[in-house]
């Protein structure tokens, strides 16, 4: 496949319809395709330790395909059908992917961001009324055994709780010291509690004990939005998944090709795009550490892990960029062509300098949870334009629109104007992307486009550009300010490495913008440098910050988006503290929650029943919920 143009995709649509041209029909034929063309060939490398000479495993494509096979098997004998989920909090690990890839095949995936909060945790197992709970088993320098314990406490139902233990991945002497140090073990109460390697040794690895579906049915669904109030679960049907194995078609992965992937598995980046990239195209999938890129000496030892494993493809996120530009090359990496960016945009001289260091080109594209990932890519064999998420896939189709809140179209922009982004592919089921009915009101467009929530626009030739976010905007006293014009200016500061802009609250004006900035490292710049380079740099003075803070490193997804939610609650409770002060009112903000009907919410504790009065006028200057405390 060589797309280099619009043209090129319309053509290959024109072929055939996805229906005819998807290369299997469920994840256990993909599986089964895999192992009878590419065999013996290496499809999956894991390393617990991060040093380059450490233990490391890796399994072909027969052995992936037999063990994926006992876990679909062990789970259905565990009670699991086709409509029943198994939650699986883990980092990455060889165990982690036969998990999740077994887990579609028997019933419904639903991997777990393993960092988050206890409490939220327990609301994604309750909501999704998981049947079993895939963790690890205690060991050192981790607590998510304790963390999945106390999020099991708050739930009822949950079945099973099956354990990885990572021991299996150290090498001696570093595996017998293990029983002396591994950490108590956590209560499950009345639940049944396995080793999962061992459960699995006791499965049929040749055959599935079942008949495999292969009607088009949900086989996965992945938690999106914050990291707390109600969950959101996107829901994943198989032709969604499978149709991710065109990226490595569309970007050149084929056999023989290997890529480093530090992105954790309980993100559709890595479950889809590349995991099913790499079995339909018979890659060799490496995953450094359980942790990836955060995993301790990861951004130390990268270059050497690159030189390694001979890595062909490498997956960057701008924040693991900008961790790398602060070390040297200290390894042969010629082995590499190309390297992926799909989290955020990149900044541009980031972009450059990454570019110019490690001698390879960057592929940006563009993918979301609602879509089961896959949108659009820079193509390899067209034009690359940088700072774009390149063309649509093949049978994926764009439209910028105008829209009302129930989802109805208002108008079309034209190319270059900027709109929300709205989506229909094999990725897209409308009407069914959320399991909570609730949260697919107004989802769609003209009930069949995905309203992606992200502002944008398509050039004349077809590439997407994505502007900002449509709940980022800033209404500033009713005037729409655009975040991204904020960042991008700031941005260009030499000692600025990350900029968040949001709006903070503002009793006369509504909102007004805000901006949290994280520095290179090394710099000792000032915020009122950056405030003078704001004023100059940004033309709107309506967009001009009304407050910059420096921090040491903003909150950040696990793959490198800025988390905004986490700045708006910062920003929430700075504002409220200092006016209640400013007032000399015995009153507190105690906290700001994201409240599963109000959205982010301010926790006020009066202490001096006197003022209550007062307090409660001085808050209702804001358009910001609050509450008591203590109600």
């Amino acid at each position: 496949m060589k797309l280099a143009t619009i043209a090129d995709k319309e053509q290959f649509e024109s072929e055939m319809p996805w229906e005819d041209r998807r290369p299997a029909a469920t994840i256990h034929q993909l599986l089964n395709r895999a192992k009878e063309k590419f065999g013996e060939g290496n499809a999956l490398s894991f390393q617990l330790l991060s040093d380059p000479n450490s233990k490391a495993e890796t399994l072909n494509w027969n052995e992936l395909h037999a063990k994926a096979t006992q876990a679909a098997n062990l789970f259905r004998s565990l009670g699991v059908g086709e409509n029943d989920v198994v939650a699986l909090l883990l980092p990455n690990s060889t165990e982690t992917a036969i998990a999740i890839l077994g887990a579609e095949i028997a019933g419904i995936a639903c991997p777990i961001n393993p960092l988050i909060d206890p409490k939220q945790i327990a609301r994604i197992l309750q909501v999704s009324n998981a049947k079993v709970l895939v963790t690890l088993k205690p060991f050192p320098k981790t607590n998510l055994a304790q963390v999945a314990s106390e999020a099991v406490g708050m739930c009822e139902g949950l079945d099973h709780i099956l354990e990885i233990d990572l021991r299996r991945h150290l090498a001696p002497p570093k595996s017998w010291i293990i029983p002396l140090v591994r950490p108590k073990a956590p209560s499950y109460g009345s639940r049944s509690v396995e080793d999962f390697c061992a459960a699995l040794e006791r499965q049929n690895s040749d055959r599935l004990d079942f008949a495999d579906n292969d009607s088009d049915r949900i086989a996965a669904m992945f938690h999106t939005g914050g990291t707390t109030g109600a969950p959101k679960l996107a829901q994943h049907r198989h032709t969604g998944m499978i149709y991710n194995s065109l990226v490595g078609q569309i970007v050149g992965l084929g056999t023989g090709d290997i890529v480093v992937c530090p992105l954790p598995m309980f993100h559709v980046f890595a479950a889809y795009p590349l995991l099913m990239s790499a079995i339909s195209g018979g890659i060799h999938l490496v995953l450094p550490t359980p942790a990836g890129y955060r995993g301790e000496g990861v951004f130390d030892n990268f270059w050497k892990l690159i030189e390694r494993w001979k890595a062909t493809f490498i997956v960057v996120v701008p924040t693991a960029a900008a961790a790398l530009m602060q070390r040297p090359v200290d390894a042969d990496i010629s082995t590499l062509k190309k390297a992926f960016s799909g989290s955020a945009a990149m900044p541009l001289d980031l972009f450059r300098r990454f570019e110019g260091v490690a001698g390879i080109e960057i592929l940006e594209g563009y993918g979301l949870t609602e879509a089961t990932c896959l949108v659009s890519v820079n193509p390899l064999h067209g034009e690359r334009r940088v700072g774009s998420a390149g063309l649509p896939a093949p049978y994926t189709h764009i439209r910028i629109l105008e829209c009302s809140t129930d989802g109805s179209v208002i108008r079309e922009c034209s190319a270059g104007e900027t709109g929300e982004i709205c989506v229909s592919s094999p990725g897209v089921s409308p009407g069914s992307v959320y399991t909570d009915p609730a949260k697919n009101e107004g989802l769609f467009a003209d009930g069949k486009w995905l309203r992606t929530g992200d502002l944008g626009f398509v050039d004349d030739d077809g590439y997407l550009w994505i502007t900002g976010r449509a709940k980022d905007v800033i209404i500033r006293g009713g005037q729409n300010v655009d975040p991204g014009l904020i960042e991008e200016a700031l941005a260009e500061h030499n000692g600025v490495a990350f900029v968040g802009a949001i709006g903070q609250p503002d009793a006369r004006l509504g909102e007004v913008p805000c901006v949290y900035l994280e520095l290179v490292a090394g710099s000792s710049t000032t915020v009122n440098e950056l405030q003078e380079f704001a004023a100059t740099k940004i033309k709107d003075r309506l967009a001009v910050p009304s407050h910059i803070e420096i921090l040491e490193e903003l909150p950040k997804t696990a793959v490198g988006k800025v988390f905004k939610p986490d700045l708006r609650v910062r920003a929430i409770g700075r504002v409220l503290t200092a006016r209640l002060a400013e007032e000399d009112l015995k009153a507190s903000i105690d906290g700001v929650v994201d409240d599963p009907d109000k959205g982010l919410t301010a926790l006020v504790s009066i202490m001096d029943p006197s003022c209550r009065d007062r307090v409660v006028e001085v808050l209702g200057e804001y358009s910001v919920q609050w509450k008591l405390a203590e109600s």
